[in-house]
């Protein structure tokens, strides 16, 4: 990786994605697009950046051409309870975005990364332990969206070549980017509000187990996947990913070890608790440590001591 374009830069994974990659490969070989663009932020600031709507096939050619990208980064995505709020937005914003930075990897020889997730999944995929390969029926058009886009980039890699890549990434939790709608987004929430008022109310259910990952751990991934030698990969894409299964009783009691005045309420989402309930609630990494290494730094414990200390650094207490 020499010149890296990265959509969606700043969404939650891009934004702490760009940083580390500046750190190392440089500031100026890494390129960072998206559809708006705050002058005071951070990314902005600190190398090349761009406007760039991920539907405009044409201007991204012309970008990562003008940069002589060698490696593309397609982040930009609507999450998955925005996505189920606007249906046909996430198809045309997902899918189509997808199609045009698969196609500029295709003319200009890019190795190409783009993240699924666990939404891929859907209520007939075995629960506990999903293996790498399983049946993925999703009945949200998030899991229809990365399912889609799976198949799309083994499709690119078998027909024409292009050395894709990608994980399936399970909820993941940063103190840097505020939630974007996401069904995991909880477990960042939570983080704020119990610094803030010592108090959560939980749009998730008890007992709702999901895989979650502390952002470090995912941009360290998506590093570790594209440095990767090409050989070992036999999945390519959608590779399994994991540091923690936890449910919303659980990380409560995490926090109040820290926060001892801390409650938990719930008011539970019907459409979020919906989408939640037709995920795994464990899935089985073997494929991504046997193909390529992983490992994940951060369990439940580690991450809260680490999360806490960053928003208290940020002033987020007692607001």
């Amino acid at each position: 990786m020499k010149k890296i374009f990265v959509t969606g830069a700043l969404g939650q994974i891009g934004s702490e994605l760009i940083m580390k990659m500046r750190a190392n490969y440089g500031n100026d070989n890494v390129i960072a697009t998206d559809i708006r663009k705050p002058e005071e932020h951070i990314v902005v600031q600190s190398g090349p950046f761009e406007i760039l709507d991920v539907t405009d096939a044409e201007k991204m050619h012309t970008l990562a051409k003008k940069y002589e990208a060698d490696t593309m980064i397609h982040m930009a995505a609507l999450l998955s309870a925005t996505a189920e709020a606007k249906p046909l937005l996430a198809w045309n914003l997902n899918m189509g975005g997808l199609v045009n930075a698969l196609e500029v990897a295709r003319a200009l020889n890019c190795q190409f990364f783009t993240p699924s997730s666990i939404g891929a999944f859907g209520p007939s995929t075995p629960k506990d332990h999903t293996p790498q390969d399983t049946i993925q029926r999703p009945t949200t058009m998030y899991g229809v969206n990365k399912v889609s886009g799976e198949l799309l980039c083994d499709y690119y890699f078998y027909k024409f070549g292009v050395d894709t890549r990608g994980v399936r990434f399970p909820g993941l939790i940063s103190y840097t980017t505020p939630p974007g709608g996401g069904t995991t987004d909880y477990a960042v929430d939570i983080y704020y509000e119990a610094l803030k008022r010592r108090k959560y109310t939980s749009y998730i259910d008890r007992g709702t187990y999901m895989d979650m990952m502390y952002m470090p751990d995912a941009i360290n991934a998506i590093i570790q996947l594209m440095e990767a030698d090409p050989s070992r990969l036999q999945h390519r894409n959608a590779f399994n990913v994991t540091a923690m299964s936890f449910d919303p009783e659980e990380i409560a009691a995490e926090i109040k070890k820290h926060i001892k005045d801390f409650k938990m309420n719930y008011d539970v989402d019907p459409i979020r608790q919906g989408i939640a309930n037709s995920w795994p609630n464990s899935i089985d990494p073997t494929a991504a440590i046997e193909e390529w290494g992983f490992r994940a730094e951060y369990d439940l414990a580690k991450m809260t001591v680490d999360m806490l200390e960053k928003l208290k650094e940020k002033g987020i207490e007692n607001l």
